[in-house]
């Protein structure tokens, strides 16, 4: 049965779902949610929840990258921020915080035009190295090539090429550009690498030897890519579509996993379920972070995206605090709107739907039935 829609008489295209276009359904049984496992494996890396902080000022600071770890997750500090290029950013955290709506994008590019000092990208690394938790850090596909080597040499546990999208087989005629096969192949550390939103893109992205593979395309709460740019993804049909790339190329390569991590739409508890149903292992979240009372943000979030130099495709939001970071990700709750307790919510799912674990409940059921969120 053909999913297509005609457009026009020249124009066909498929339908495709967001997570707030979809629903999961119970099954025959039920688990206690404390007999529930929410943790998940990449490489040598092991980690009690399916969270990964995203590379974004608003939400990872050094100091936030720690707690998350503390916390059983994964802090990603972006190497192309304000905490590599000044040696003390919090006083422009507190100013973006502070702007005007029609100042905010002209100043953010203001700040983010200073240079990145590579010095500073070691010293954030070690910061977060001995505190003992599992280090990572983000570059862009176009900053990789210039400072990968800084990267690795201060010591990375997980490297991450993040972009808004990333393709193995970018064509520019002005210069070289980044072999990410030959790139991963050569480094000694996992590459996490995204994003992508189509089984044929992701499935390239994993035959270049990536651990991990990102899910998104101007996706999340900061992001004006469909406004900018007319290009759009709606997740849960990304990440069905990505998932589905990831069990062929494990029969392709005779066994080797590549793990699928959603960046982009999990705003809420419900989300990051449906995201796991879907077939992720485990999220990248931005806006549901940059909620907490102590992250970087002060209850705004922005991307990358937001102050580019040339053509901005996001823009500051305010998402507002609901909670301490601990209480985002462990609750107790105090609202029944999915801005606390994600973990536990994903918990509570897996009881209530007979799961023990994630990887069993990419099998769950789910249904088609849109509705408009609150």
């Amino acid at each position: 049965m053909s999913n297509e829609i005609e457009i026009g008489r020249g124009k066909r295209g498929r339908r495709a779902y967001s997570f707030d276009d979809v629903a999961v359904v119970p099954s025959r049984r039920t688990r206690d949610p404390e007999e529930v496992s929410v943790g998940w494996q990449i490489d040598a890396y092991h980690f009690d929840i399916p969270i990964v902080a995203a590379p974004m000022d608003s939400v990872m600071s050094p100091a936030t990258a720690v707690a998350i770890g503390n916390l059983g997750g994964l802090g990603v500090l972006d190497l192309e921020g304000l905490w590599t290029r000044y040696e003390d950013p919090e006083p422009h955290l507190a100013e973006i915080a502070a702007l005007d709506p029609e100042r905010a994008t002209p100043r953010m590019q203001e700040l983010y035009a200073a240079p990145i000092i590579p010095e500073l990208i070691t010293q954030r690394l070690h910061e977060i190295r001995r505190a003992g938790v599992t280090v990572a850090g983000a570059l862009s596909p176009q900053r990789t090539q210039q400072y990968w080597k800084t990267v690795v040499d201060a010591g990375v546990d997980l490297f991450v090429i993040r972009g808004t999208t990333v393709s193995a087989e970018h064509v520019s005629g002005r210069a070289e550009p980044l072999n990410l096969k030959r790139f991963i192949y050569e480094l000694d550390v996992p590459v996490i690498v995204g994003g992508a939103s189509t089984y044929t893109a992701a499935l390239h992205l994993m035959r270049t030897g990536a651990a991990g593979v990102l899910v998104g395309f101007g996706g999340g709460a900061a992001h004006t890519t469909r406004i900018s740019l007319g290009i759009h993804a709606p997740m849960a049909t990304a990440v069905a579509d990505v998932a589905a790339a990831r069990r062929d190329y494990l029969d392709e390569s005779g066994g080797r996993y590549v793990h699928v991590i959603v960046d982009g739409g999990v705003g809420r508890s419900g989300d990051l379920v449906k995201a796991v149903a879907c077939g992720a292992d485990a999220a990248m979240l931005g806006a549901a972070l940059a909620r907490a009372s102590d992250a970087p943000g002060r209850g705004w979030h922005w991307g990358p995206e937001a102050h580019h130099a040339n053509l901005p495709r996001g823009e500051r939001v305010s998402v507002g605090t609901s909670g301490t970071l601990e209480e985002v990700l462990f609750g107790p709750g105090r609202q029944a709107d999915g801005t606390l307790n994600l973990v536990g919510a994903l918990r509570k799912a897996l009881a209530t739907t007979g799961y023990s674990d994630l990887k069993e409940f990419q099998r769950v059921e789910v249904v088609v039935s849109p509705y408009q969120p609150f």
